[in-house]
């Protein structure tokens, strides 16, 4: 019941402000630090934390910020041998984050930009065995659409995470099990802005038609709606008060992920992913906010009650 993650890895340059500049305005800030961040690896440390076996296929640079980055990934338990060191410097995000948890950022992508065919037979290897497959945006698309193509000839799970968005071939559509936007990824990849439930359901129908078998539209502090060719369904949030939004996403892909490599229903995965979300707001940073296994076990049980 392994995952694989197949994507990018990042140093985060975070600094805390009371709110977001305006272009062209200079603002104090009140933190600064480093965390190990990236889209791709974000998501295997949330698959990690759940419990599960999770091997990383990415690249980093040969700088100071490559070794910290594997040294991470491997102390919250993810397997590295997939992970190449490349020649130049490891990718890196510029974060800002305001007093009421919304943020901006912006990516250099370093080594991730050197993700490229040549390591799709590593990702093969890795794939022996895998249940789910997670992808992003965050390496180039050419290289996520022969990763796609590997574990979907296996059978494996091709879980697709459209971010940051951008135009996507017709191929990946057909390729992904499953497509989880939030709003504004939906609304650059359909051209239909999701301000409302009634643009969320027309945004998720759209992807739909252009080749998504599922799709798990991340509504945010509104929960999530899913739509494939039977209909639609939103799903109501779990209550928590918010301190950092970053990678929240992030961790409902993981919780997504671990759900459904387990064998659970589909139904039972998006809880997962609700739940996961969910805590990963609650603390700040992006790996070192996913929760544990225990957690989101005990926040899932509380629904019940």
């Amino acid at each position: 019941m392994a995952v694989v993650v197949f994507g990018s890895i990042n140093m985060d340059l975070v600094v805390r402000t009371p709110r977001l500049p305006t272009p062209g305005e200079t603002l104090t800030g009140h933190t600064f630090f480093t965390a190990p961040g990236g889209k791709g690896a974000n998501q295997a440390v949330a698959c990690a934390r759940l419990g599960v076996p999770t091997r990383m296929v990415g690249r980093v640079g040969d700088d100071l910020f490559g070794e910290q980055l594997r040294a991470s990934l491997r102390s919250f338990g993810v397997q590295d041998d997939g992970v190449l060191t490349t020649p130049g410097p490891s990718g890196v995000a510029l974060i800002a984050v305001d007093d009421t948890a919304e943020n901006t950022i912006v990516i250099v992508p370093g080594a991730n930009g050197a993700v490229s065919i040549a390591d799709i037979p590593r990702l093969e290897r890795a794939l022996d065995g895998a249940r789910a497959l997670l992808l992003q945006l965050e390496v180039p698309i050419e290289t996520v659409v022969a990763a796609a193509r590997a574990a979907h000839t296996r059978g494996v799970t091709v879980i697709l995470d459209p971010a940051p968005a951008l135009p996507l071939p017709d191929e990946l559509y057909a390729l992904a099990d499953i497509i989880t936007p939030n709003e504004h990824e939906a609304t650059t990849l359909t051209g239909i802005a999701v301000h409302d439930d009634q643009g969320a359901i027309a945004a998720a129908r759209a992807l739909i038609a252009r080749g998504a078998r599922r799709v798990a539209l991340k509504l945010g502090a509104c929960g999530a709606l899913t739509a494939d060719a039977e209909g639609e369904q939103f799903w109501s949030p779990f209550t928590v008060t918010p301190v950092d939004t970053v990678a929240a996403g992030d961790a409902f892909n993981g919780g997504l992920a671990v759900a459904l490599s387990e064998g659970r229903s589909f139904d039972e995965a998006i809880r997962w992913g609700l739940a996961a979300g969910a805590l990963s707001v609650t603390r700040h940073g992006a790996q070192p906010s996913m929760p544990e296994r225990n957690e989101v076990l005990t926040l899932l049980a509380q629904e019940h009650l």
